[in-house]
């Protein structure tokens, strides 16, 4: 690994923002899937939590293969599991929805910790999430169309979150605990090896402080 890639992963490893998250509710399109990834990477989301079942995403993951290699996805067969996880670790749930009760999405503090909940592509946000979020929220629109792609809604959404979070200081300081932070780094740099480890069960080979593998300490066969 060249020092400048060295040094590239671990300046964006080091604005990753574990406490801000995106949860979809059956959104299968892939455009859709693979602009969401992208957004998630661009603004310093480490983690997308994706009401697909895996066998399903996998279908279509090949779409966002960049993108899909820096922003981890977890799947779940209902929504209700990640919303009620996330409010568990004390992150609010904001909905992207149409209501009477939707606030602009400006008035909310992203700097807390958050997880932003986006509904399908028709549809929007099911009736079977909608009582386990904190609040709703809204883009204001002028125009005569009701609402913007998934993906726009997405990218207006998180920006605000993203400079509201740069106004705190919130990316000058490492976000990620030490553990993560660590295993992430292996992850980018050697892929196919923590592939392989992640395979077998086997724990990342030891790296010295220039992030190089230490000679003999990958498994036999492996480099």
């Amino acid at each position: 690994m060249t020092p400048t890639r060295r040094d590239k992963i671990l300046q964006v490893l080091r604005t990753r923002q574990p406490d801000l998250t995106l949860i979809t509710d059956r959104i299968i399109k892939e455009r859709n899937l693979a602009a969401l990834l992208r957004i998630c990477d661009a603004i310093g989301i480490a983690c997308l939590h994706c009401t697909v079942p895996l066998s399903d995403y996998q279908t279509y993951a090949g779409t966002s293969a960049s993108a899909n290699k820096w922003v981890e996805t977890e799947h779940y067969g209902s929504v209700v599991t990640p919303i009620n996880k996330l409010r568990e670790d004390g992150f609010q749930v904001v909905a992207a929805r149409l209501s009477e009760t939707a606030e602009d999405y400006r008035s909310v503090d992203y700097t807390k910790p958050t997880a932003v909940l986006l509904g399908a592509e028709i549809e929007g946000v099911s009736e079977e999430a909608i009582n386990f979020c904190d609040k709703h929220i809204t883009i204001p629109m002028m125009g005569m169309v009701e609402s913007y792609n998934v993906s726009v809604a997405a990218g207006i959404i998180l920006a605000e979150a993203q400079s509201q979070r740069q106004a705190a200081g919130a990316y000058r300081e490492r976000s990620l605990d030490e553990s993560e932070f660590q295993r992430l780094f292996f992850k980018w740099s050697y892929p196919k090896l923590a592939n392989y480890c992640d395979e077998h069960n086997l724990a990342y080979p030891p790296l010295d402080e220039s992030g190089d593998l230490i000679p003999g300490t990958a498994p036999s066969g492996i480099e």
